[in-house]
């Protein structure tokens, strides 16, 4: 197996405001998007495709462009997790996960819907975050490139659902 590293997600901070009625978890973020210091920074990640999409938008380019998008639709991007080992961008590879704090996140926001982008970030938020948040997630399919087999109408048509309901 390959060498475990430790990720410390505090670099960068969960993508909200005030106005925040909807968070999206990942697990935690890949080395492309620790590098690039932005959620879902793999070139071949589809999630900004996806998101343009639901929210008819134009896919934005720029870390200020895809940050603006979310804002205009009270979106919050986060992680479950704040810090884990992990080799790569493997999520069956965590180790020693620590749960980011979403409860303190909720304070600061209108919050009430949370959705998951694959089944680690919905494992970890549902055995860390859900007891003290008392809100159940909603499991998406990943929109990582490892998630291939998942086509891409498919992911559009599942994260219709963050939309529903939405202000």
């Amino acid at each position: 197996m390959a060498e475990l590293t430790h990720v410390d997600h505090r670099a960068f901070g969960p993508l909200y405001d005030a106005d925040s009625e909807v968070l999206v978890l990942g697990s935690i973020p890949s080395p492309k998007s620790r590098e690039m210091k932005f959620y879902y920074g793999h070139p071949q990640n589809r999630f900004w495709r996806v998101m343009a999409t639901v929210l008819a938008e134009t896919l934005p380019e720029s870390v200020e462009e895809k940050s603006a998008m979310m804002r205009r639709h009270h979106i919050a991007l986060w992680d479950a997790l704040s810090e884990c080992d992990i080799v790569g961008a493997s999520d069956a590879s965590i180790r020693n996960p620590v749960p980011t704090d979403i409860e303190g996140l909720l304070k600061k926001t209108k919050i009430t819907r949370i959705f998951c982008t694959g089944a680690s970030s919905y494992k970890y938020y549902e055995k860390y975050q859900y007891p003290r948040t008392g809100i159940h997630a909603v499991k998406l399919s990943s929109t990582s490139p490892a998630n291939c087999a998942v086509s891409f109408e498919r992911l559009v048509t599942e994260y219709q659902q963050i939309i529903a309901n939405n202000s």
